[in-house]
């Protein structure tokens, strides 16, 4: 996945408000616009690698596809994010919908995605949840987009149907998913990843002989990243780059600058 400059990227979360259509929308499309900007400014200025745009306000999610308007809203902001900063940045569009993520990638330059289930299926608070990446694969093949597709392992708040081999899980979703990467998270937001899996993630990784960068999830802060990125490839990082460490505040560069001085180089 040659996406980013860095040995150990650092990918900062913008984590969207409550967007037109959710339950918590204030009424303030110029409001959440503003927001993007700050928050991409500090993540920019503090130094990380990329950044992630995620609809984190839309809760209740939907399931897989969103409504065109949250797709309309997301690409709008995405188009501003682009505008606003020079490093890689990405998108998710909660809960599951890679389909409207990719194409907003590509209409906008986004250079990733992420998905929480890209094969096999998850039970969740959405119910459950079947990977299509069937159907990503051949969109992105259609779309021409150089978007890099991430792919969870044990996605945050959800639960496997059946106990597998991480090393099983590792193979789908690179040899048969075409994952460019692997994500590995704790068990919900914030929550560190659990070194164990980690670690046999990597080691399955590395005994297949892929060429897929394993990215952590969740957890990360200064105290917990030399251990953490010294097995792993980089990071995807909310809520301690927010003010008070609470994953809906908006971000403090200064936090940003601790976060990225701790990584290992």
């Amino acid at each position: 996945m040659d996406v980013f400059s860095a040995d150990t990227p650092i990918i900062g979360m913008v984590h969207l408000p409550p967007l037109p259509g959710s339950p918590g929308f204030e009424g303030d499309r110029g409001d959440i616009r503003e927001r993007l900007r700050r928050d991409a400014s500090a993540l920019e200025s503090g130094g990380v690698d990329g950044i992630m745009l995620e609809n984190f306000g839309d809760a209740p999610f939907y399931p897989d596809r969103v409504p065109r308007h949250v797709v309309a809203d997301i690409a709008a902001l995405a188009a501003a994010l682009r505008d606003r900063v020079s490093v890689p940045f990405g998108v998710n569009v909660l809960r599951n919908d890679v389909q409207s993520a990719l194409g907003i990638a590509a209409a906008t330059g986004g250079s990733f995605v992420r998905v929480n289930v890209h094969t096999g299926a998850r039970l969740t608070d959405q119910g459950l949840i079947e990977g299509t990446a069937h159907e990503t694969l051949r969109l992105r093949d259609r779309l021409d987009a150089d978007v890099a597709v991430l792919a969870d392992i044990d996605v945050k708040h959800s639960a496997p149907l059946a106990d597998r081999a991480y090393e099983e899980v590792v193979g789908e979703l690179v040899e048969r998913g075409g994952a460019d990467a692997l994500v590995v998270s704790g068990a919900g937001t914030g929550e560190t990843v659990d070194t164990t899996v980690l670690e046999r993630v990597v080691a399955s990784r590395d005994a297949r002989g892929l060429d897929a960068p394993v990215l952590i999830g969740s957890g990360v802060t200064p105290e917990t990243a030399p251990e953490l990125l010294s097995l792993a490839d980089g990071a995807i990082v909310g809520t301690a780059l927010k003010r008070g460490s609470e994953t809906t505040n908006p971000v403090d560069e200064a936090a940003v600058e601790r976060l990225v001085e701790s990584v290992p180089q």
